[in-house]
């Protein structure tokens, strides 16, 4: 059905304006459309497979006179007999007397329907079957006998036991099986000592993994397990300095948690005379972090512009606190290792005879402070073994550098190469599409994954208007799946930064499905900016809101001790803190023409649609001069501009800006409730970024916000403008990563719209995309 009756008019879907789809969605959810035959309610589809609809909500049937209800004529006879006076609804300015959604004449259209379409150009599967190799090992055909099967490529990796090796494993190629592999076969076929075995990953879980794989193959022991050394760089490297100086590393001194670490660049901020509450205290961290990862100390850094000057401050402060206080963080455990071997020969010696053979997991996310100190212990036996993906680089803010990978044989020499190409974890299409996204890059290692599997499920590229249909769509095709037999832990929602998933948390907290969120995704509601953008709203409906004060003051570049004013103030005079703010004190002149301004306006936003009192607030209310001041608009990773304008998506949703004060508070205590929940789910949905979805596989992957400013992000975009294409590839790689944690099924929106702004699609995805 292409028609229905809303607000006792015609509605078709043919010559709908297309930024209102979302909008029909939702009234039909609330039972405000009925079908113009039967008069029974009618919602409307908006899904992934197919174009819009409406269809009978309590008794789903086909009716060829439901479906075949009035004509284009009766549409224009209603038009005749009603004067065309427009009225608002929803911030939308709709002629009474016409049906809802014709196009008018004399307004140009911004956007129509596309229908979903498959990535162009996917070869033809021909199977390669990965044939295991025939071997006259005796445990290796105990691995066979045990149903471990390793083809061609994995056995020489496998078997491979001396000198340097560099293993480029894919994605989805078994490398863990490789590697626990491997050192089986060290053990028990080369009977080498596993006290000489050194196996080094990056998170305590693949730790954990590694050693309960080992545990399963044939003639392991626990006495193996617990002979070799088997841990994360931070507890390994932790082990050795503790072990020499107990007295410094005593673990009660550990900043373990990023609160005291921000505590203490707090204090030294004050001397920067920083606003606590406008200062990104957690990228500083991020940024001093990466400094001391890259063997920067606080001497040899030269920063770059003013927010660098600041940090580099900050950095200079903190490790003067911390050796006052005899305190250490996760990173000083990486730094204190590489000093002490480097200062102590003889030790670095001992370390080098007990430990013969390394093999380091994930090796394209090492950085440059653990590399040295690997380097450094395998330089006397040359026995080094990595396993890694150089297109799967992604953690650049972190410190590691693909470039470890790309000059492995300049740093190691006679090292062999052994590449591991087959997928065994995505169908052939997701394989064979990711490969041409990555295939662009230039610094990569040439490698092309083949997959083990076809299911002709193409990877589908979708186009939502904005970021609210793009949620919908996203559900609905979720229902569909589950209701075919799919399991909600099948599926996961991923995304560039945690604001982007806003609208897909809003939608699936209005639905019955179980979904996960991780634990440091704060409610977008709660962040800097959008916080201090509400307190305007919250003070216009309940002017005595004391919650939002203090964004308020701060809002108004009014100094701290406002708030206690307004409070005596209002006391004092029997009014409200908005009545209160007439009675300031102390003033400078701009401050005083501000508030003249802005006081009366707080009493009508109340009245306003949602829409226009944000507009009323940015522009006549001066929040505008905020977001450029203090809304980190040099921050290369969040601008507050960039929440305001995702609030003001929102905003639009709403008739009144109570409702879209009350969803705010609701989606508030949802995201505290999702986190507790999260824990119980056994099986559930998981929302999460790229980075936290690496190494990790889904049977439906959907990637959000596939354009220009999404994925590629913004930074990056600005940095291949100054003309560093660095950021730009590691991009491409995150893309990878994401399409590649598919297994059947692959999803990648391309939304019209993103945060109020025309959007394009993905440099990376344009050229796979057919154009209509």
């Amino acid at each position: 059905m292409q028609r229905a009756l809303y607000q006792n008019q015609i509605l078709n879907l043919a010559i709908t304006a297309r930024d209102r789809f979302q909008y029909l969605y939702e009234a039909s959810l609330r039972g405000e459309m009925t079908c113009a035959h039967c008069g029974e309610p009618v919602k409307l589809y908006l899904g992934i497979e197919h174009s819009p609809y409406f269809y009978h909500a309590q008794v789903p049937h086909e009716r060829e006179e439901c479906s075949d209800t009035l004509s284009e004529t009766t549409a224009v006879q209603q038009i005749k007999e009603n004067p065309a006076e427009y009225r608002e609804t929803n911030g939308f300015r709709i002629p009474k007397g016409r049906a809802i959604g014709e196009k008018s004449s004399t307004v140009k259209e911004k956007a129509t329907w596309r229908s979903s379409a498959p990535f162009s150009s996917v070869p033809a599967f021909r199977l390669k079957p990965a044939v295991p190799k025939h071997s006259d090992s005796p445990y290796l055909n105990e691995f066979k006998e045990s149903g471990i099967e390793l083809d061609s490529n994995q056995w020489k990796a496998v078997t491979h036991s001396e000198g340097p090796l560099l293993i480029l494993a894919g994605a989805g190629s078994g490398k863990t099986r490789v590697l626990t592999a491997r050192t089986a076969y060290m053990i028990q076929e080369k009977q080498i000592d596993p006290k000489s075995i050194m196996l080094v990953t990056f998170t305590a879980k693949s730790a954990k993994e590694m050693k309960e794989r080992l545990a399963t193959y044939p003639k392991m022991s626990g006495l193996h397990l617990r002979q070799m050394l088997v841990g994360t760089f931070h507890s390994i490297f932790l082990r050795m300095i503790v072990h020499h100086n107990p007295q410094a590393w005593q673990m009660d001194r550990l900043l373990k948690w990023d609160w005291q670490k921000e505590q203490m660049v707090k204090e030294a901020a004050r001397e920067l005379y920083v606003d606590e509450k406008d200062f990104p205290f957690d990228q500083a961290l991020q940024q001093i972090g990466y400094w001391k990862n890259t063997l920067v100390g606080v001497k040899d850094v030269r920063p770059k512009d003013k927010w660098e000057q600041d940090v580099h401050f900050l950095y200079r402060r903190y490790e003067e606190v911390k050796k006052q206080k005899q305190l250490f963080d996760f990173d000083d455990m990486l730094y204190g290792c590489y000093e002490m071997l480097k200062q102590n020969p003889d030790l670095l010696t001992r370390y080098q005879k007990r430990f013969r053979y390394f093999l380091i997991d994930e090796f394209q996310d090492i950085n440059k402070v653990q590399y040295k100190i690997m380097k450094m212990l395998s330089e006397d036996s040359k026995n080094l073994c990595v396993v890694g993906d150089d297109d799967q680089s992604i953690y650049a803010f972190r410190g590691s550098d693909p470039s470890f990978i790309l000059n492995f044989e300049k740093d190691f020499a006679n090292t062999t190469v052994i590449t591991l190409n087959q997928n065994y974890r995505s169908a052939h299409a997701i394989v064979s599409s990711a490969n041409k996204v990555i295939a662009r890059n230039t610094a990569r290692r040439q490698k092309e994954m083949a997959a083990q599997f076809d299911n002709e499920l193409r990877p589908t590229f979708f186009f939502p208007y904005d970021e609210e249909e793009e949620a919908t769509m996203i559900v609905t095709d979720m229902k569909e799946k589950i209701k075919q037999g799919a399991s909600p832990t099948d599926f996961a929602v991923l995304y560039r930064t945690h604001a982007s998933s806003r609208a897909i948390f809003e939608r699936l907290s209005q639905s019955n499905l179980p979904f996960s969120i991780e634990q440091d995704a704060d409610s977008f509601y709660k962040r800097r900016m959008v916080r201090s953008l509400l307190s305007f709203l919250r003070l216009s409906v309940n002017p005595n809101d004391a919650s939002s004060l203090q964004d308020l003051v701060n809002a108004l570049f009014l100094k701290k001790t406002a708030v206690n004013d307004l409070k005596a103030a209002s006391i004092l005079h029997d009014g409200t803190f908005i009545d209160a703010l007439e009675y300031l004190q102390d003033l400078k002149p701009f401050q005083q023409k501000k508030l003249k301004k802005v006081i009366p306006l707080f009493k009508s936003l109340k009245s306003m649609s949602p829409s226009l009192a944000l507009e009323t607030i940015s522009k006549d209310m001066g929040f505008d001069d905020f977001v450029k001041k203090r809304g980190n608009e040099g921050n290369m990773m969040e601008k507050g501009s960039d929440d305001v304008r995702d609030l003001k998506v929102v905003a639009r949703k709403f008739k009144t800006v109570p409702e879209l004060l009350e969803h705010v508070d609701h989606m508030i205590a949802m995201n505290t409730e999702m986190k507790a929940l999260s824990k119980q789910f056994n099986e559930s949905i998981q929302l999460t970024t790229i980075h936290r979805a690496k190494g990790l596989e889904y049977k439906h992957v959907y990637v959000l916000s596939s354009v220009d400013g999404g994925l590629p992000h913004d930074y990056a975009l600005e940095a291949y403008r100054g003309g560093d294409d660095v950021p730009l590839q590691e991009e491409r790689r995150l893309l990878y990563v994401a399409m590649t944690r598919a297994q059947n099924s692959l999803y990648l929106s391309v939304p019209q719209t993103r945060r109020g702004k025309t959007a394009y699609p993905s440099r990376f995805l344009k050229s796979f995309i057919k154009k209509v």
